[in-house]
């Protein structure tokens, strides 16, 4: 591996997908802080710009999804609850969409819609592609603006800054965003998705293929994370914040739900105490309802667990455990601070989570 960078070395021998392709095709519209006001602006949908409005958007997620738990946790690290309010998706849903179950009438109180694909369509009438979250929409108009998660988090950080609570950390800092970048990308293939390609693999041969994979890249993981706190620089960053979703859903979901089951999280020294550290970070564990998580991939993943039936465990009640990665130094938020109190609407049910709520 010679003079690689971390990252580098864990990019490094990234195979190709197989047996399980996600559809990547996203409204690739972006929220900049140089847009004119109003707006949009732009050729067409996917390239259109929008601009940084406190109170103009709402991100509309589900506790149960991975990649929009990444977007609750930028939005709360940065302080941006109070500029960009938050739609909470039921766990369950059927084919046409996420819907709003969880609130009075089964209605966004904001949006005033019952399902997520009536902002999709409003935007783009007969919307083809599936209903996902995360997604920013616009209220006044009640269109879809992104769904595009990846860009969703860097541009919370980059062009939402004017707005950042003060001790804000710097999830994506400049310096850095090269190895944040590769670093990141080796995770979604490897890990995000990886634990896809095992639960959804077709046949034998496949789901092999993808088991092993995944086991290496937890394997590098380890080993990456035994002598550094975080996985790029001095402290949290995007990078971690991508992969915390992934590992905090292994044991209860895809240990068995996937068939990921060399070993629980739990067993591998390295990444059960990366993990417990982050959990027990303002913005991670206190953004985690296990409950949902269990409720969603049991409850709708059919092909894959016909019964439906959600099981009672695991006691995750091992997060809270002291974790020692102090000493390998770094500090969270680096420079910054600790955001403040969960709002009391946003706050995870005391049943649903072993941390305690108030």
């Amino acid at each position: 591996m010679g003079d690689m960078t971390p990252s580098e070395r864990l990019a490094a021998n990234a195979a190709t997908e197989g047996g399980f392709d996600r559809d990547t095709t996203y409204v690739e519209d972006r929220i900049t802080a140089d847009a004119p006001p109003g707006g949009p602006t732009g050729e067409r949908v996917g390239q259109m710009v929008w601009p940084v409005e406190p109170g103009r958007y709402r991100l509309v997620a589900a506790r149960a999804c991975p990649w929009a738990h990444r977007a609750v946790i930028v939005r709360r690290l940065l302080g941006l609850e109070e500029i960009i309010s938050l739609g909470l998706a039921h766990p369950l849903h059927g084919e046409p969409s996420w819907n709003f179950d969880l609130d009075e009438g089964g209605v966004d109180p904001v949006l005033g819609i019952h399902r997520l694909r009536e902002a999709y369509e409003a935007r783009i009438p007969d919307y083809p592609r599936g209903i996902t979250v995360p997604a920013l929409v616009d209220v006044p108009t009640g269109q879809l603006v992104t769904n595009d998660f990846p860009q969703i988090t860097l541009d919370l950080s980059t062009e939402w800054r004017e707005h950042h609570r003060d001790g804000a950390p710097e999830l994506y800092p400049e310096a850095l965003r090269p190895e944040i970048d590769e670093i990141s990308r080796w995770i979604y293939t490897e890990v995000n998705n990886g634990v896809y390609r095992a639960g959804f693999a077709a046949d034998q041969e496949h789901y092999d293929e993808a088991y092993d994979r995944l086991w290496a890249a937890l394997d590098r993981l380890e080993e990456h994370l035994a002598t550094r706190r975080y996985l790029v620089g001095e402290q949290i960053t995007e990078a971690d914040v991508r992969l915390y979703p992934t590992l905090v859903r292994f044991d209860p979901v895809y240990h068995g739900h996937f068939k990921c089951n060399r070993s629980t999280l739990r067993e591998m020294p390295v990444l059960s105490a990366y993990l417990r550290d982050l959990f027990q970070t303002p913005g991670f564990g206190d953004s985690t309802d296990f409950e949902q998580i269990k409720q969603h991939y049991y409850g709708v993943h059919h092909e894959v667990n016909p019964t439906g039936v959600v099981p009672q465990g695991p006691d995750m009640g091992w997060l809270l455990e002291p974790h020692g990665r102090e000493a390998l130094g770094g500090t969270p938020f680096g420079r910054g601070s600790a955001p403040g109190p969960v709002p009391a609407g946003e706050r995870v049910p005391a049943e649903h989570t072993p941390l305690p709520v108030g």
